[in-house]
């Protein structure tokens, strides 16, 4: 038996702005989105042309309690071509919360509060 991973699922409490962090910090976009006609929860699937994974937020209308989606050492990781211009931008972002020099890698946090790894392409494992 073969299993391709095909995306990885967070739960938000504020989708406009996990849309536009994910937008900006990552270049992520909406592929697709679905929920019921009354709005009471919303599922976006978020991707580039880089690779097929795909990220999917969840949103509840109404939640106001942080959901759980892992410690920090819970986290995903995304291989960038240009390491000076994604830390630039993340610093300006403030969004930069743990930096290994020695290992060449930083990780940043999503509005709620989720670990992203940033590593350099060339460092894809």
């Amino acid at each position: 038996m073969k299993a391709k991973m095909i995306h990885e699922n967070l739960h938000v409490l504020d989708l406009d702005a996990s849309l536009a962090f994910y937008k900006k910090a990552l270049g992520l976009v909406p592929l697709r989105e679905f929920g019921p006609e009354d709005g009471s929860w919303k599922i976006v699937y978020l991707g580039n042309d880089t690779t097929a994974f795909e990220l999917e937020l969840t949103w509840n209308d109404g939640r106001t309690e942080p959901y759980n989606n892992g410690s920090d050492d819970t986290h995903l990781a995304f291989a960038v071509d240009n390491m000076d211009e994604a830390y630039a931008l993340h610093k300006e972002m403030d969004c930069i919360v743990y930096e290994n020099t020695e290992m060449g890698i930083y990780f940043i946090t999503d509005p709620d509060g989720c670990w992203l790894e940033i590593m350099p392409l060339q460092k894809e494992r």
